[in-house]
């Protein structure tokens, strides 16, 4: 792995384990991917009508994940939960057959735990996706698949995230039989790695839009997710007002705010979604947009007012693990160019315990 050089001591834990992430998939693949597997495989023996993910803040984001891989590879309809329906307005819900799969990091999330031990009373199936095994949620669900990422210190979430989406991928890959997009995840180490020789086109990339204020996030399909997690690490530790939109639903409105020199950001990965995401540029570029343009698709790179290149990706239902990397970077570097800390956001903290 190219190592990042190491910087001013703002900053230092969130570089750190920006750059622990190929290592952290890695280790998750080879020490929790045969349990995850027969968590899948159990799934695919007896499929639940519905499954529910239940999550808040950056785990939200890599439950939306989990939506769009579940509903095309197994077909089941699924719901991203709001927690308060059942914590605040006590509605009982019908779960009785339906899979309820709980996302926290910390495992302690109250309105995350008690969503699970209510699923669970109702009937349901549960998983506690965490990193703390002792943790409420893990007690409060049937099974646990664990992300092994150890401790995470930055108040910005960047291991635990890529370690979700590992989760869920693998999960979803054995719960499919696509022995394939499992045999994919041993390149995933790799291409995560490479994506840091572009640290220094990063760097200058962060000083390009230093003095900007706000910009759009964009992108369709499973880097929807990439897109809402890229705006919240701006938000987090540049205190951008950075408004994530899907790229299908920015044609509906969005799009007029959009002039001469208006920051987006396109997550533009090769795939299905590629030929929409292509005319989205082209029209960005008819309106003179400052658009920056991440893909490893030279086309569409060439529509960017700035272009970021990446490297390829084994699968297209793994790029976010692998595209949230440099934008993670981007937030870094912008972050330590304004002055800020990225790993004390202003008003914020490694678990929020707020329902």
């Amino acid at each position: 792995m190219t190592a990042i050089p190491a910087e001013a001591a703002a900053g230092r834990l969130m570089r750190r384990e920006i750059e622990e992430q190929p290592e952290v998939v890695a280790r998750l693949c080879d020490r929790e991917g045969p349990a995850i597997a027969a968590l899948g495989r159990r799934l695919r023996r007896r499929a639940p009508e519905t499954i529910v993910l239940a999550a808040r803040g950056t785990s939200d984001n890599a439950a939306l994940y989990g939506r769009y891989l579940i509903e095309t590879l197994l077909g089941i309809p699924v719901s991203l939960a709001a927690p308060s329906v059942l914590t605040v307005y006590r509605a009982r819900l019908r779960l009785r057959r339906s899979l309820v799969i709980g996302l926290s990091q910390s495992g302690a999330s109250p309105d995350i735990v008690e969503f699970v031990e209510t699923a669970r009373r109702y009937g349901a199936r549960t998983i506690a996706v965490t990193n703390d095994a002792g943790s409420a949620l893990s007690r409060a669900a049937h099974d646990t698949a664990l992300l092994l990422t150890g401790r995470e210190r930055s108040v910005a979430a960047t291991k635990t995230y890529t370690a979700q989406l590992t989760v869920l991928s693998l999960f979803v890959a054995a719960a499919s039989g696509r022995r394939r997009l499992t045999d994919a995840h041993a390149d995933l180490p790799g291409c995560m790695a490479r994506t840091f020789e572009a640290d220094g086109r990063i760097r200058d990339i962060a000083h390009h839009w230093r003095r900007i204020d706000e910009c759009l996030v964009t992108s369709r399909g499973y880097d929807y997710a990439t897109a809402r997690e890229a705006a919240l690490k701006l938000k987090e530790t540049c205190y951008l007002v950075a408004e994530p939109v899907s790229a299908a639903d920015l044609l509906h409105g969005p799009i007029a705010v959009v002039d001469e020199g208006f920051p987006v950001l396109l997550i533009a990965p090769p795939g299905a979604v590629l030929p929409h995401l292509a005319a989205l540029a082209s029209r960005l570029r008819r309106r003179r947009a400052g658009t920056l343009i991440v893909s490893s698709d030279a086309a569409i790179l060439r529509q960017a007012d700035i272009p970021l290149a990446m490297p390829a990706v084994p699968d297209e239902r793994l790029s976010p693990h692998v595209y949230v990397l440099p934008l993670q970077l981007l937030a870094y570097h912008l972050s330590r160019i304004r002055g800020h800390d990225p790993d004390h956001p202003r008003g914020l903290h490694k678990i929020t315990r707020a329902r």
